[in-house]
């Protein structure tokens, strides 16, 4: 019986203790944050072309900019990884916390628009955006993807992709409930306010202006960027 007993006691204080094995909430965080910031685009465009996306255009951060100075198989990889990163950083706060889910998805888009490793620059998030609703309903990306490509058919990306946010609530809340909302604006609030904010420091936030940004993502056409001498962006082998 006392070694029931002293079985029984260490299998019920096991559990506790594996528990506390998992990652605390401050460190998923953290961890989803970190995840978001690799600046994968700007990385491959220093390292094939010697262009620092910041110079380029606006300063926007992108997988545009990418394939403006280094064609489409840069593009790819660095896309695919930036989804990537989105989706390791919503599933960073898998579990039975929706918040905390939801808020390491946040933070994973949030790192790509605000990177630490470009000094606060970053991209619009919307490919982390794509990793991380993978991850949080899969239904949300099918609207993102289908934005993004029915702007990029009509000439107007960033009002399809304008239109897409807007959908993720009431989507998600048809769905899901209300934890489907949370994820909609843990997805949606760091797309439109890296929108508003643009890529200036401080920002400018002039009233035709912010409109114009918020539901266009239009800024002034980007200049010929400045590659290396010798250097000329390349069709895919």
């Amino acid at each position: 019986m006392d070694g029931e007993r002293e079985q029984g006691g260490s299998a019920k204080s096991g559990a506790p203790a594996g528990r506390r094995r998992l990652l605390p909430p401050l460190a998923r965080l953290a961890l989803a944050y970190a995840a978001g910031s690799l600046p994968f685009s700007n990385l491959a465009a220093t390292a094939l072309q010697g262009v620092d996306l910041r110079s380029v255009g606006t300063g926007t951060v992108s997988g545009t900019g990418l394939y403006r100075v280094a064609g489409f198989c840069p593009l790819a990889v660095a896309g695919g990884l930036d989804v990537a990163k989105g989706a390791l950083g919503a599933a960073a706060g898998t579990g039975k916390a929706p918040l905390l889910r939801a808020a390491c998805a946040s933070l994973a888009i949030a790192g790509h628009n605000w990177s630490p490793w470009l000094r606060g620059a970053g991209g619009r998030g919307l490919a982390p955006a794509l990793g991380a609703s993978l991850v949080l309903a899969p239904e949300a990306t099918a609207v993102l993807a289908l934005g993004l490509g029915g702007g990029r058919l009509v000439g107007q990306t960033g009002a399809g992709c304008f239109l897409a946010y807007l959908g993720l609530g009431p989507l998600l809340l048809s769905t899901r409930g209300r934890t489907g909302l949370v994820d909609a604006a843990a997805i949606s609030l760091p797309l439109l306010v890296k929108r508003a904010l643009g890529n200036s420091w401080p920002p400018r936030l002039e009233g035709e202006k912010l409109v114009s940004r918020v539901l266009f993502d239009r800024d002034s056409p980007p200049p010929r960027p400045r590659l290396q001498p010798g250097k000329t962006a390349r069709p895919c082998p």
